[in-house]
């Protein structure tokens, strides 16, 4: 059994959602997980901030414009009588609900209800669709399966015991509807994924029923080998590993959450990122297996700070850098990349909410210097230990520029180079044309 997974663009208007039959395949088995509708989630962060700060004029304002677009919608989405009036059916129980809210005391638990209302809607929509073209399916609610722990770690066994009873219950319909990103918490209030929302369903399902292949729709055709909208001519990587994507997708390919795919890596469910817009392009494998000898791609994570900690008393100081990373520890602050001497350490963090407090703290061990506005360049590919060359070549490619940080060898995987933000364009550039 197959997972499928499409996104917001993949269904953001009626043609698109109807189009998804040329790819879903109805003869066989499958679980078809649907993001809201393009659009929908930005306008229900609106209108819940609006009840947020009391301005219920405004979050009423907004609910009649979200709502007027989906009468438009599903407009061109039903052409039978019966079928129009149970869309509207659908969208005005779910903007009655939006509506009392403003009769309740407005908390994060209400916030999250708003929120989920997209994909309830997105999905409920396409199955009244598929039963007007007389294509049997049947939906079922994640809030049903999907449950986060009090740690807000999704509970696979749950998802596992509550899931497949469901799909055992249907044993001639092929075709199953479910949200994305929408999930139980631990006290059973309507609570969302975070992390990767719908990509991250869909490989927790895939993970939960062991699928043979989890599927992710979007508007691109896989991961590129560098980014499309700064370098001419890129191309989409064939094949990659679990960790190679993880890198690609933490360091800046947009494409995928960089934890999104790590339930199916878990049980080593292979991940098929793919083209809605294209659906006979290969697209990219991700699994287990790696193709070796070979540098991948190059991405790039923005809005970077370097801290460089400079001090004589580090020299053979045991427990300096412990101390040092207790800092970060303290005020929750995650470090990218790090690098040692004798008498310093630099290390880049992506979020300043607390630098002023961290910096006060590391002047105890020495000097502090701070670099703002930079950026990190990865390249990954096959880098492990037995290689050489390939860190020759991309050094060789940056040699006009100067390198703030060098990270290599702390992965096989990937070599990390930061940057100031002004190079990224060109550094990106050269990289390409030297490694591809």
């Amino acid at each position: 059994m197959k997972v499928l997974k499409f996104g917001g663009t993949s269904v953001g208007s009626p043609e698109r959602m109807k189009k998804l039959l040329d790819i879903i395949d109805a003869s066989q088995r499958q679980i078809v997980v649907l993001s809201a509708v393009s659009g929908t989630t930005n306008s229900l962060v609106e209108i819940s901030f609006a009840y947020l700060h009391n301005d219920k004029e405004k979050a009423a304002m907004l609910i009649e414009a979200l709502k007027a677009k989906y009468e438009v919608f599903i407009a061109d989405l039903f052409n039978n009588s019966e079928f129009l009036n149970q869309g509207k059916e659908v969208i005005d129980y779910h903007f009655t609900l939006l509506k009392n809210l403003a009769n309740d005391h407005f908390t994060t638990i209400e916030e999250k209800i708003v929120l989920a209302q997209g994909e309830l809607l997105s999905t409920t929509l396409y199955h009244v669709y598929l039963h007007q073209i007389g294509v049997p399916s049947v939906l079922l609610p994640a809030l049903d399966f999907m449950k986060i722990d009090e740690d807000n770690e999704p509970m696979i066994d749950y998802l596992t015991a509550h899931l497949l009873p469901l799909l055992n219950k249907y044993p001639e319909n092929n075709l199953f509807i479910t949200q994305g990103y929408i999930c139980r918490n631990s006290f059973g209030e309507i609570d969302n994924l975070r992390r990767g929302g719908s990509d991250y369903t869909a490989s927790l399902i895939g993970a939960g029923i062991r699928s043979e292949e989890v599927q992710i729709w979007t508007d691109i055709d896989g991961m590129h080998n560098n980014d499309p909208r700064i370098v001419k001519g890129t191309k989409p990587i064939a094949q990659l590993s679990f960790d190679e994507a993880a890198e690609l997708a933490y360091f800046g390919a947009k494409i995928l959450h960089p934890q999104s795919v790590f339930p199916a890596q878990k049980y080593k469910v292979p991940v098929r990122l793919l083209n809605t817009m294209d659906p006979k392009a290969a697209g990219t494998l991700i699994s287990t297996s790696s193709e070796k000898n070979k540098i991948k791609s190059i991405a790039a994570k923005d809005d970077i700070t370097a801290i460089k900690i400079q001090s004589s008393r580090m020299l053979l100081a045991h427990g300096f850098l412990r101390k040092v990373f207790e800092v970060f520890e303290r005020y929750k602050t995650s470090i990218d990349m790090i690098t040692t001497s004798e008498v310093a350490v630099s290390i880049t963090i992506d979020d300043t909410s607390h630098l002023k407090e961290i910096k006060e703290e590391l002047l105890r061990f020495g000097t502090v210097d701070i670099d703002t506005n930079q950026t990190i360049i990865c390249v990954v590919g096959d880098f492990g230990a037995e290689q050489h060359g390939y860190a020759a070549r991309v050094l060789e490619a940056v040699k006009h520029i100067p390198i703030r940080m060098i990270s290599y060898g702390g992965s096989d995987h990937n070599m990390s180079l930061l940057v100031k933000a002004e190079d990224k364009i060109e550094i990106l550039r050269s990289l390409h044309n030297r490694l591809f």
